[in-house]
C-alpha cells in the first residue's frame, strides 16, 4: 500500500510542501489581516484615513499571493510522478471544461461582487448596499472557492498528476475552514449595520 501511494506522490519533493503552505497560508493570513483592519484600521491609517485605498492595496497584496500559489503548484506537479488518470479523449476533454466552468464562476463572481467586495472591503466598511443574487450566486453559494477548487482539479487532471488530486481535496479542506471564519464574522459586520440604520430611524 505505502509503495503504491510512492508510486503515485513523490512525498519528500519540497516543491509539494511548499505548495501545500502556501495554499494554507492565503486565506489564513487574509482572515487576519481583515479582522485587524475591522477592529484597527492599520492599512487604513497607512493610507491616510481612505478605505478604498487600504482595500486596493489588500487586494493588490491577495492577487499576488495568489499568482505565487499557483506557480508554486505548477511546480510542485511538474516535480511528481506522472500517471494516466482518465482515458482518451476524457483526458483532455475533462479537465479543459473543468477549468473553463471554474475560471467562468471566478471571474463572474468578480465581476458581479467588484473589487471592494471580492477582496473583503466589508472589513474596511466599504459594505454592498443589498446582497448579490445574479450569476453566479444564484447557482452556488461560495462561486469563487468552488471555481478555484475546479481549476486545481482541472491543472491535476491536464498534467496527470494524482498528486495535484490530493491537493485539491486539501484545498477544499481549507476553504471550507476559512469559510466557518468568514462566514459567521461577515454576517455579524452587516448585522451590526442594519442594526444602527434600524435603530436611526427610530430616533426620526
Amino acid at each position: 500500500m505505502t509503495s503504491s501511494l510512492s508510486a503515485l506522490i513523490d512525498f519528500s519533493k519540497p516543491s509539494l510542501a511548499a505548495s501545500v503552505a502556501a495554499i494554507a497560508f492565503n486565506p489564513t493570513a487574509w482572515n487576519i489581516v481583515a479582522r485587524n483592519e475591522y477592529r484597527n484600521k492599520t492599512i487604513t491609517r497607512i493610507f491616510g484615513g481612505n478605505t478604498r485605498y487600504g482595500c486596493y492595496f489588500l487586494a493588490l497584496c491577495i492577487f499576488s499571493a495568489g499568482i505565487v500559489r499557483d506557480s508554486l503548484y505548477h511546480r510542485a506537479l511538474l516535480e511528481q510522478p506522472k500517471t494516466k488518470i482518465l482515458p482518451e479523449p476524457l483526458d483532455t476533454l475533462i479537465p479543459a471544461v473543468l477549468f473553463v466552468l471554474g475560471q467562468v464562476f471566478v471571474v463572474t463572481s468578480t465581476w458581479a461582487l467588484g473589487v471592494t467586495g471580492t477582496f473583503l472591503g466589508d472589513y474596511f466598511g466599504i459594505l454592498m448596499d443589498h446582497r448579490v443574487e445574479g450569476f453566479p450566486f444564484n447557482v452556488l453559494r461560495d462561486p469563487m472557492y468552488v471555481g478555484s477548487t475546479m481549476s486545481f482539479a482541472a491543472t491535476a487532471l491536464w498534467y496527470e498528476r494524482p498528486a495535484g488530486l490530493l491537493i485539491t481535496a486539501y484545498v477544499y479542506i481549507v476553504y471550507l475552514i476559512a469559510l466557518r471564519f468568514e462566514g459567521p464574522f461577515t454576517d455579524m459586520i452587516y448585522s451590526k449595520r442594519a442594526s444602527a440604520q434600524a435603530a436611526s430611524k427610530k430616533e426620526l
